[in-house]
């Protein structure tokens, strides 16, 4: 289900409970409500629409990807860029990302995953990370 935006900088700028498999129909709601505002938004996390979980669903070069719990356990190449979010008004702001992470998080299913990601992906996924950690640009 589409879900109502949340725009409050108090409220997204708590830190997110790890999820749990009670907390799948939240990621599913987070992900059809990226998908309604896919013309403007590649990534979204779980306070966006109101829930502090540690949950995120973005864009994965094409195919919609969906992040319970993830942590970036190695970054490397840093550079600066400018961002803007859904959440936020006012136009992008600066922030400093890194080239390449790699990311530690559970599937639908719970398993533990690791990957590297790099480039825009990368990108999108600190971001969408940056928010359950409260940490807004």
């Amino acid at each position: 289900m589409v879900k109502e935006l949340v725009h409050d900088p108090v409220l997204l700028g708590v830190k997110s409970e790890a999820a749990t498999k009670e907390d799948l129909q939240v990621a599913r709601d987070l992900l059809d409500t990226l998908v309604a505002h896919k013309a403007s938004c590649v990534g979204m996390a779980g306070n966006m629409i109101g829930v502090n979980k540690r949950i995120i669903v973005f864009d994965n070069e094409g195919t919609y990807m969906t992040m319970f719990n993830p942590e970036i356990i190695k970054a490397s190449g840093v550079y600066d860029t400018r961002e803007g979010c859904l959440s936020l008004l006012g136009g992008p702001r600066p922030c400093k990302r890194y080239q390449s992470i790699k990311v530690q998080w559970q599937n639908e299913q719970f398993q533990t995953r690791i990957k590297t990601f790099t480039g825009w992906t990368a990108q999108i996924i600190q971001h969408e990370i940056d928010h359950c950690n409260g940490i807004l640009i």
